[in-house]
């Protein structure tokens, strides 16, 4: 059933619509990423523009977030001190981003950028989870060599310390601050929730359990995509609400069973399976950067 997109003009399948929705829902429940790591350049690559696809996904990254949050919040597996803390940055970063986002595609580079901010982040995010997980596996298997956890020095040494006690911790507020402010950026630039990089970022910089980082993160995800998406609607006019509204559908019901999924796996399993999966977005984007176009004379400037 083909459906059309005002915004993005363009005609699509609403039922592959759903389903990418339904793929990054269950990506959000299981990992606490809002999935637009994954959704983004899969829009792009069934058609839909690069600026559309950016502000419209930050909007269903909110909806696949709030449904998988939940079901944290009714296992008490959310920091909610932490989270408003991260997000007085992400919020502040959202804004630097829509500004940046708004002047790029005003000289026709938001599409380069977007695709170049994937291949380098998602690759050294995801080669440093991966040999991370992988440590992390040897050393359950084997419990009598297993190191004590280290004492996150700098993180400590900061000034503005506050407690959080559902995380356990006794930190600089700081560093939450910081790392919410380039999550903000990258949800503005990119049309992620930022998940892949705040959730290795809360397990070894601010050194949270990881039972209480997914939660955290998705709590902290809902508020600042929502901003970045009325921010996007209201100063690049690139969110497509048809588009939206189905992408929406398919990841409420996703969120909910990556939700159950991943209370089945062991926080090493979920840590290298999401490993994997940013490191194969990353190789597909690369590829499509350094493969020759069919379409060369789409690489020209206007005029020439």
């Amino acid at each position: 059933m083909q459906i059309y997109l005002p915004i993005a003009e363009v005609s699509v399948n609403a039922f592959l619509l759903l389903g990418l929705g339904g793929i990054v829902g269950i990506l959000s429940g299981m990992f606490g990423v809002g999935g637009g790591f994954l959704m983004t350049p899969l829009l792009f690559f069934i058609g839909i523009p690069p600026a559309v696809a950016v502000a419209t996904e930050a909007n269903q990254i909110v909806a696949s977030s709030f449904s998988g949050v939940l079901a944290h919040f009714r296992r008490r597996t959310v920091d909610l001190k932490m989270g408003l803390v991260l997000l007085i940055g992400g919020l502040i970063g959202a804004a630097i981003g829509v500004q940046v986002f708004a002047m790029l595609r005003e000289i026709g580079q938001v599409d380069l950028l977007v695709k170049l901010c994937y291949v380098v982040f998602l690759g050294i995010i995801g080669g440093l989870m991966f040999l991370e997980s992988l440590r992390a596996i040897r050393r359950s298997k084997n419990p009598a060599a297993r190191p004590e956890r280290k004492k996150h020095g700098l993180v400590h040494a900061l000034p503005f310390k506050m407690k959080f006690r559902t995380s356990g911790l006794y930190i600089s507020v700081i560093p939450p601050i910081v790392v919410g402010l380039l999550v903000g950026i990258l949800a503005a630039i990119m049309g992620v929730g930022g998940g892949f990089v705040m959730v290795p970022a809360m397990i070894y910089i601010l050194g949270m359990p990881t039972k209480v980082v997914v939660g955290t993160s998705l709590f902290q995800i809902i508020f600042v995509t929502a901003f970045t998406t009325l921010l996007h609607a209201t100063t690049n006019y690139t969110v497509d609400m048809a588009l939206a509204v189905l992408l929406l559908i398919g990841g409420v019901v996703g969120a909910q069973i990556g939700t159950r999924i991943g209370v089945k796996l062991k926080a090493e399993q979920l840590r290298i399976l999401l490993s994997l999966l940013v490191l194969a977005v990353c190789a597909k984007l690369a590829l499509d950067l350094l493969i020759q176009p069919t379409e060369l004379f789409s690489l020209g400037v206007g005029g020439h």
